[in-house]
Parts: structure tokens; C-alpha cells; sequence
């Protein structure tokens, strides 16, 4: 699941930088820009995974009936955050103010790295779950409650993958970095909500194979619901990973454009120490220390954070 959203978002951003090159000279810009699209690519697509772990958990609880319409609920909600806020917002800071835009992927890069810290703490320790305020509520009031979550933390997760496309395209004239970020939206919101979909339902799919006569067809269904619950503990884990890998990797090329390479000169040397091994080596290894940076930025804010005296504390 992971590899194939990494190649449909290494296609999507491909299909947006020809979108941007298009009023111009298609060819001659999407050959000279494909390791920026395919280093884009993938940082999105670590944002893009963590979005597709985080979304099915929103419809758990639900009747079968409800999954599909509170997906498209929370589709159609990161599409207007998308198109109504985060595009416009993209385009006035990349037209007035482009200084800006490295800050700001960094600040994202750090509330990744925060983000992702939380969750690695939450599954390495034991949580309360005792009190379940959402049990008291009724279907429609809670239902309303979580498709207004999912689409507050799709925003988030949503302004990072859009300045993340930004920045493969803040040289060109903004009408073309209108077009490539309009292709982004569109692409994006659609696969992520697409594969969501196909997530709820495989096990009723699962169910649906499992009455078949065939008793291969039959197997194959049993193994769907069986085998679910597993898959999306693994998507939770590698969302998580992504997260601080991409946030990780974030704050370390910033940091390198304002002159404190000693990050990225580290990261560098870990990945040229095993390149004799393999790309696949090199990759997890550059992959690796990123996350470690990410673990430790991260966790550094979210110590200092929960070291603020709250009100009524």
C-alpha cells in the first residue's frame, strides 16, 4: 500500500509540474525538474501515507452504511480547505512574500516531528481508556464531531503536502504555480480519500467474497477480514514513520539553506558510508537518521510544551 502511494503521488507530481510548464515549454521544464518532482514526491508522499493511516479511524464505530458518506463528508471538507484556503494562501505568500515559504515548511516540518514524537509515545505506553465521552454521544451529533475532526487534522496534514508542491514550482510565474497546485489538490485529495474508501469497506468486501462457493474466492475473503485489523496497525506504523521522516528531513534541508549544514552534512555522510551496500541501504539508512532528527526535534517540542503549567493546574 505504501510503495503504490508513493508512486501515485510521484505520477501526480509529475502531472503537476507539466500542468506549471504547460503556458511555457512543457518539455524542456519537466525533464530539467524531475529530481526536484521525485524529491517532492516523496516527501509528500510520507505526509500522504500518515494522512491515509490517519483517516479510517474516523469511521470506526459507525454502521456500514455510514462509512462511505463520512468519507466523501471529510473529502469534500479537505477539498475546500484546499482549494478555498490553503491554494490561495500558497499563491499570495509565494507572490508577496517567498522569503517566507522555507519558515514555513520548517514550522510544518517541526509540527510533524511533534505530531509524530506524541503518537510514537502513545503506542510505546499504556493509555486510559476507560472514560469514552464519544459513547455518550448520538450517531448524528457524533458523527458531526468526527468528520469536523478529521477535517481540522486534514488541514494540517493538507498545508504541508501543498507547500511541499510549492516548492518544487516557487521559480515559475504564478499562474502556472496556480495550475501545478490546483492539480495537486485535485489528485491528491482523490487518491487519499480514494484508497480511505477502499480501506473501510475491504472487509465487508472480505465478507462478501467469503459466502462464495469458490473456495478459493471464499479463502480470499476470509483472509480480507481476518488480515484487515493487521494491515491498518501496520499503516498506523508506517504513517507514523513517514511523519517523522518527512519532518525530520524538512527541518534539515531549512537549516541547510540558512547556513547550518552540519545536519544535512551528517545525514550526508551516514547515507555515503553505506552506498557501497546498495540504493535500498543508502535509502533507509538517509531514511533512518532523518527519523532520528525528527524523534529528537520532535520530542524536545513536545517536552517543552507539556513542561507549560496549564490553566487550573
Amino acid at each position: 500500500m505504501a510503495s503504490g502511494l508513493f508512486a501515485l503521488l510521484d505520477d501526480i507530481a509529475a502531472i503537476a509540474k507539466v500542468a506549471a510548464a504547460s503556458v511555457d515549454d512543457i518539455g524542456t521544464m519537466a525533464v530539467s525538474s524531475l529530481d526536484d518532482t521525485a524529491a517532492a514526491a516523496a516527501k509528500a508522499a510520507g505526509v500522504l501515507v500518515d494522512d491515509a493511516a490517519v483517516a479510517p479511524r474516523y469511521v470506526v464505530g459507525f454502521s456500514a452504511d455510514r462509512e462511505i458518506p463520512i468519507v466523501a463528508k471529510i473529502a469534500r471538507g479537505s477539498l475546500k480547505n484546499k482549494l478555498l484556503f490553503l491554494l490561495p494562501g500558497a499563491l499570495t505568500l509565494s507572490y508577496l512574500l517567498p522569503v517566507v515559504i522555507t519558515p514555513l515548511l520548517m514550522a510544518g516540518g517541526a509540527f510533524l516531528c511533534f505530531e509524530g514524537a506524541e503518537k510514537l509515545w502513545e503506542k510505546l505506553t499504556p493509555q486510559d481508556e476507560s472514560a469514552d465521552e464519544d459513547a455518550a454521544m448520538d450517531p448524528a451529533t457524533r458523527e458531526r464531531t468526527m468528520v469536523s475532526g478529521a477535517i481540522r487534522t486534514d488541514m494540517i496534514l493538507s498545508a504541508e503536502i501543498m507547500a511541499i508542491a510549492l516548492g518544487t514550482v516557487e521559480q515559475e510565474p504564478i499562474a502556472e504555480q496556480a495550475g501545478a497546485l490546483l492539480v495537486v489538490a485535485l489528485g491528491i485529495t482523490a487518491l487519499v480519500y480514494g484508497a480511505v474508501a477502499l480501506i473501510v469497506k475491504a472487509d465487508d468486501f472480505g465478507v462478501f467474497l467469503a459466502r462464495k462457493r469458490n473456495g478459493a474466492v471464499a479463502a480470499l475473503g476470509r483472509g480480507l477480514v481476518i488480515g484487515m485489523p493487521t494491515f491498518l496497525i501496520l499503516l498506523g506504523w508506517v504513517g507514523l514513520l513517514a511523519m517523522l521522516w518527512v519532518g525530520g528531513h524538512i527541518i534539515i534541508d531549512g537549516l541547510a539553506k540558512f547556513g547550518i549544514g552540519l545536519p544535512s552534512d551528517l545525514l550526508h555522510a551516514a547515507t555515503e558510508g553505506v552506498a557501497g551496500a546498495g540504493s535500498l541501504v543508502a535509502w533507509l539508512v538517509e531514511a533512518g537518521s532523518a527519523g532520528l532528527f525528527g524523534i529528537a526535534v520532535g520530542g524536545i517540542i513536545a517536552a517543552a510544551l507539556h513542561a507549560i503549567p496549564r490553566k487550573g493546574h
